[in-house]
Formats: structure tokens, C-alpha cells, sequence
């Protein structure tokens, strides 16, 4: 991945964001979305986006936008900056590839362990019944 290439292919769009600011939000357009067209970038390699339209599918239009919005600040700029990251930060941890794991045997002496431990538990309770013929009166006498 070419983050300077990835860099100069991210557009942007600005909107009014919305919730508390008073006049700031209802006049300023401070809301940024960073857009990046995936099937026609040149900063990734064929596998990558491969791999990235697998793994950002649930967040790629129909299109093939993947977006990404801020609005948490009160200047265009930063929120500008802030989108950017994020995109990055997406699209990067997208092409981590994960190691298959292979399942392991259990150790003997776990195995070994777990049945000692099970013994000891049923010698507790066998401990706690009442011997044969003699059972506890209601009564108390």
C-alpha cells in the first residue's frame, strides 16, 4: 500500500453537521466524509484490493466508495485530518493477514489433572451421604 499515492486519491465532501454548536453548526459546513473509489485506486496492489472488498464489504457502496466521516470538531480542517486517519487506519488494519490457527493436543498431564481434580470433588461428596440405615427423623428424636 502507497499511503502518498492513497493520500493524493482521497476526495472529500463537506456538510453541516449536526447536533449541539449553536450558530457554528448551522452555518459553517464542518462535517467531512473522505471518499476513496477502491476499484480504481492505483495505490494498491490486485490482492490487496482483493482482499480489501472481502474484508470491508459490509462498508464499501455499490459503487465501490469506502467512506469515512467526521464531525467531532468545530473546524472543516480538523476534521478533515481526523477522516483521513481514519480511512488509513481502516484500509491498513483490513490488510492484516491473520495466521490460521492449528489446533493443539491437550497435554497429558492436564488431562491427568482435570481427572484428579474430578476424583477429589467426588470423594468430598461421597463423604456428605448418609450412611446406610441411618436417615435423619423429622421429628427430632
Amino acid at each position: 500500500m502507497n499511503i502518498q499515492q492513497l493520500k493524493s486519491e482521497i476526495t472529500y465532501r463537506t456538510s453541516r453537521s449536526g447536533g449541539k454548536g449553536g450558530q457554528n453548526v448551522n452555518k459553517l459546513e464542518t462535517k467531512v466524509e473522505a471518499v476513496l473509489e477502491l476499484p480504481g485506486s492505483q495505490a494498491f496492489t490486485e490482492e490487496e484490493k482483493i482482499l480489501l472488498c472481502k474484508k470491508l464489504a459490509h462498508r464499501i457502496s455499490g459503487e465501490g466508495l469506502l467512506t469515512a466521516v467526521n464531525q467531532t470538531e468545530r473546524s472543516q480542517l480538523a476534521n478533515k485530518i481526523l477522516s483521513e486517519k481514519k480511512l488509513i487506519h481502516l484500509l491498513q488494519n483490513a490488510l492484516i493477514v491473520t495466521k490460521k490457527r492449528r489446533p493443539t493436543k491437550v497435554p497429558v498431564r492436564v488431562v491427568h489433572a482435570r481427572i484428579e481434580g474430578k476424583k477429589r470433588q467426588s470423594e468430598k461428596k461421597a463423604g456428605r451421604r448418609k450412611v446406610n440405615g441411618q436417615q435423619g427423623s423429622a421429628d427430632g428424636a
